[in-house]
């Protein structure tokens, strides 16, 4: 899921993590691998956002935080790519602005 400015701003204000900026170096090898998202990185190591289920409750639109990669190291300079697991946590998007 490719986030706007809008969904980056909520992503960040309820995940700790940063988000890889679209001219870093690694951003078109991790898009060729995993298709056109918005890339995270954590202490837990690199994360996207997929769509979930609107919350019928409230009409909010959301994404599921996904991990692509985790951390080999202490440092956080090597990441091991691994399938996409689920890690629980939803973001939900305010106003979204297109």
């Amino acid at each position: 899921m490719k986030l706007n400015p809008t969904q980056m701003k909520q992503t960040l204000s309820q995940v700790d993590a940063q988000v890889l900026p679209d001219d870093h170096p690694a951003v078109s090898q991790l898009t060729d691998v995993f298709g056109d998202h918005t890339f995270f990185l954590d202490a837990g190591g690199l994360k996207v956002l997929e769509p979930a289920e609107e919350l019928a409750e409230t009409k909010m639109e959301s994404g599921q935080v996904l991990s692509l990669a985790d951390w080999t190291d202490a440092a956080l300079t090597n990441l091991k790519p691994h399938a996409p697991e689920p890690t629980g946590t939803v973001v939900v998007f305010r106003e979204v602005k297109q």
